[in-house]
Order: structure tokens, then C-alpha cells, then sequence
């Protein structure tokens, strides 16, 4: 295939018929960031594993000069390593300047310069693409669709939450995901819920498509429960919420719900920038021998937690699709969850738990109080959790990236890449050759 970089349109993957993927964000994980958007990392991994495809990973960084721990997390930007290899997988992070408020604007341009030079360096030591990968539709989807129109490469843009929930309601933003929507051969979401947002912004109906995240059942399982308990010295019912001190989290709601049920325990794991009002408040209200703050947690041990628990809260104001429910529920914990976006396409059963009928304090406490009366048995709440597996995700990403590397960029009007990814989706298990057994 002539250099892409020289303005041709790419006739196709290379003659050996293998799929090069350039996979391109800014939520990628890092050496100084091991947790960052690692479901990004997760659907790679599980698309690469059933073969056909390579992939190189650009996820720019934000420049930052001090790595000292004062500077929080600008400091873990300063720590991550310009290229490194996760997984087999060679990932490099190019710096770009981000600046605060007023760069907002300025990020797709700074993202695609920065990125474009990262770029023409892997293509000028002989590595080519045949299509982009590109994830999160503001700053990031649309710096992608300026590198595709430069590259002469098609890309693939997929949403995933405040991307098109909270960010096109700004209407220079707006306008930018639109123009990308244009670009863009096809696109894809993480819940329904994104997808008709994405469509009523203008995007082709027919080149949208859902791919939920999944969850790694073998990484995600109960584990002993008893000695679970004993590891993380708890007793009594134990409520677990997992994600970011941030304020879209809502943890301070969680957190005024035990006033309102004294026989409750609450873990949280999660770092982020209002720990300290959430321990004030914690004490504040009496509650705070029943709170416990754990940090950031590995991934590796987030199993004991959610089987140490009794359930699950998540109170978001807003999510995409929340992969810590479906963690949750593959280790048999059922979960409470805020009726936002993607999460009523998870928690539908019984077996799952239950949605908040608003998002209030006295609401948590109602809804964990009723689910405390009906409690599912964990070993069903398992067996719902296994529908959601990465195999039938992966097998529909890798049709649609390897349909749309097919076409090009001269193609990229075609709804044909999305179909042939909706026929994978729905593929018997026995059609792949990869000795695994489809989780659907």
C-alpha cells in the first residue's frame, strides 16, 4: 500500500490480508496511570486475541513539567513514559498542551498536531494502518477525523459518555462531533442510550452502531466469600461504591444514606479530588467509623472487594455504561444503581438488583432497605452477569474494523461495515475458531 502519509487513499489492508489498526485516545491506560480507562485497553486486548488484526496505540498525554505527588494527578501525566508496551501492544503518548477552560476549544487541533507528527514518525520507520480506531468523541473523535482526512485513513469513533451527554451542548463543540459524525465511517456506543443521542446530533443512523462494554469473567468472579470478609475486616451488611471522587459520582449521596441506615457499612474505592470533603462530611454526620476510604484499588483486587459486599451503590448523575455493575455482578454482588443513560440496558433483573427511583440520599437507603428484604441468590446474580462477556464485542469489533479498513476512506458513506459488524455480533459461537465459548 503506497504511504498513506503522502495523501493517497489506502486501497485496502496489506496483501497478507492482516488488519493494522491504529488505535488513538487519550483515555488509554499508562505506567503512572494503570487504571485510566483500561476498558479502552479491554476491547482491544479481547479484539487482538481472535487474530487477523495489529494494532499500535497513540494516546497523547497532556504536557505537564513536575512529576512531584503534590501536583496530583498533572503530576502522573509528567510520569508517563513517552512509549512503552502493555499486552504485547506498543503504545506511545505523544505530548500535547491541554490548557484549562480556555483551551477547551483549542483541544482537537492540539490533540491532532501533536498526534500527526507522532504519527508520520511511526510511518517514516516503515509502520502503515489501514484504518483508525478512535475513542471518545470530544477532543479525541475529532482530532481523529482530521488525522483520517490528512492520512487518507478511515476512521472509527466510538462515544462513551459525557462525550454526548454533557459536551455538545456547547455549540462550538457541538458543531465539531457533528463534522466528525460526517467523517467518521462508522461509529459506535457504548449503550443505547449514547446512540440515540449521537443520532439525534445528525449522525447516519446507519452508520451507528451498539457495543457495549464487557466484563472479564475470569478476572471478575466470586471469590470466598468468608475469607474475603476477613481480609478486608468487615462485618455486618457491607455496601461497596467504586469510581472516582468526583462530584458526577455522587458518592456524598451514599454517604448521607447511611444516617438513614444504621446497620450499614460503606467502602469506597476511589481516589480523586474531593476525598477530604467526603471524609468531612462523613464525620459531619456521625458516620464516619462506618466509612471507609480505600484509595484507588487494582483491578486485581476489586473481586475480593465486591464479594467482601453485600452490594453495590452507584448514585452517578450520569454515566455511559458503568463497567463496575457488570464487575460487581460477575462476582455475584448485586448492585443499586442510579437510572441513568446505559445502566437500565444493565440492572433489568431481579437478579441484578435495583434502579433508584430518584437520585437522593433517602432513596439509597429505601432502595438498598428493599433489596435487603429480597436479596437475589449470588450464584444467580452470576450466572445474569455471564450474558455480558467480551467474546461477542470483540468478534463485532474486529468485522467492523476489518469491513471498514476494506472499503477506505472512499467508502466510508457505506453502511455495510455496520452490518457486517451486527452479523458478528450474532454469530454462533461455533462459527469462530478460537476455543472459546460465546458468553451471550
Amino acid at each position: 500500500m503506497p504511504p498513506s502519509a503522502q495523501g493517497l487513499e489506502p486501497d485496502g489492508p496489506s496483501e497478507d490480508d492482516v488488519t493494522r489498526v491504529l488505535v488513538f485516545s487519550t483515555l488509554f491506560p499508562n505506567a503512572a496511570q494503570p487504571n485510566h480507562a483500561i476498558f479502552v485497553e479491554n476491547r482491544l486486548q479481547h479484539t487482538l486475541a481472535l487474530g487477523g488484526l495489529t494494532a499500535t496505540v497513540v494516546a497523547p498525554v497532556p504536557y505537564f513539567p513536575f512529576s512531584h505527588s503534590r501536583f496530583g494527578r498533572y503530576a502522573a501525566y509528567a510520569k508517563a513514559p513517552q512509549r512503552e508496551t502493555r499486552h504485547g501492544v506498543e503504545i506511545w503518548h505523544p505530548r500535547y498542551a491541554a490548557i484549562p477552560t480556555l483551551g477547551e476549544q483549542l483541544a482537537p487541533e492540539l490533540l491532532y498536531r501533536a498526534s500527526l507528527r507522532a504519527v508520520r514518525r511511526l510511518q517514516a520507520a516503515g509502520q502503515q494502518f489501514d484504518v483508525i480506531d478512535a475513542h471518545y468523541f470530544y477532543p479525541d473523535g475529532v482530532a481523529a477525523a482530521r488525522l483520517g482526512r490528512e492520512l487518507g485513513l478511515p476512521v472509527v469513533i466510538t462515544g462513551r459518555g459525557t462525550d454526548l451527554t454533557l459536551i455538545p451542548a456547547a455549540p462550538a463543540s457541538r458543531a465539531k462531533i457533528q463534522w466528525a459524525a460526517s467523517e467518521a465511517s462508522a461509529m459506535v456506543t457504548v449503550c443505547e442510550d449514547l446512540r440515540e443521542r449521537l443520532v439525534e446530533l445528525g449522525a447516519a443512523p446507519e452508520r451507528t452502531l451498539t457495543l457495549r462494554n464487557g466484563v472479564d469473567l475470569d478476572l471478575f468472579r466470586p471469590v470466598d466469600r468468608a475469607i474475603a470478609r476477613r481480609a478486608l475486616g468487615v462485618d455486618g451488611f457491607t455496601l461497596v461504591s467504586v469510581g472516582s471522587l468526583i462530584a458526577r459520582k455522587s458518592h456524598d449521596l451514599t454517604i448521607r444514606a447511611l444516617a438513614e441506615a444504621p446497620d450499614c457499612r460503606l467502602l469506597i474505592a476511589g481516589q480523586g479530588p474531593l476525598r477530604a470533603e467526603l471524609e468531612r462530611l462523613a464525620e459531619d454526620l456521625g458516620v464516619s467509623d462506618r466509612v471507609r476510604f480505600l484509595g484507588e484499588t487494582p483491578h486485581s483486587k476489586l473481586a475480593e472487594l465486591y464479594s467482601a459486599a453485600d452490594a453495590s451503590v452507584l448514585a452517578s448523575s450520569r454515566e455511559g455504561w458503568a463497567n463496575v455493575l457488570l464487575e460487581s455482578l460477575a462476582c455475584g454482588t448485586p448492585v443499586v444503581a442510579s437510572d441513568v443513560n446505559g445502566t437500565s440496558e444493565v440492572v433489568c433483573s431481579r437478579e441484578a438488583g435495583r434502579l433508584l427511583p430518584e437520585r437522593s440520599a433517602a432513596a439509597i437507603a429505601a432502595t438498598v432497605a428493599e433489596l435487603r428484604r429480597d436479596m437475589p441468590d449470588r450464584a444467580a446474580t452470576r450466572r445474569y452477569a455471564e450474558q455480558f462477556g467480551w467474546l461477542p464485542i470483540a468478534r463485532a469489533n474486529k468485522a467492523l474494523l476489518e469491513a471498514v479498513a476494506h472499503a477506505g476512506r472512499a467508502g466510508r458513506g457505506s453502511k455495510s461495515p455496520v452490518e457486517a459488524a451486527r452479523q458478528a455480533l450474532h454469530l454462533p459461537a461455533e462459527s469462530l475458531e478460537t476455543g472459546h465459548v460465546a458468553e451471550v
